[in-house]
């Protein structure tokens, strides 16, 4: 994929829609901009949990018996 961004007067910019789809990043995200050795930069999302984390538990056999669902 490759798309482009204008950079404002004071340093913003917007991140296109299918690149904060592809980083599964939105509003109040932050982004990390590393440069490699190689001189390219990378965008890499911040992940304060890991994006599985909310599904932790679901379809777990131990958890259905313990709340008397099986």
């Amino acid at each position: 994929m490759a798309t482009t961004a204008k950079i404002t007067s004071k340093g913003q910019i917007t991140v296109p829609h299918q690149v904060r789809r592809t980083l599964g990043v939105g509003a109040g995200d932050r982004l990390i901009f590393e440069e490699s050795v190689y001189g390219e930069m990378r965008v890499i999302p911040v992940r304060a949990e890991s994006p599985f984390a909310r599904y932790r538990g679901i379809g777990n056999p131990e958890s259905a018996l313990a709340s008397g669902r099986l």
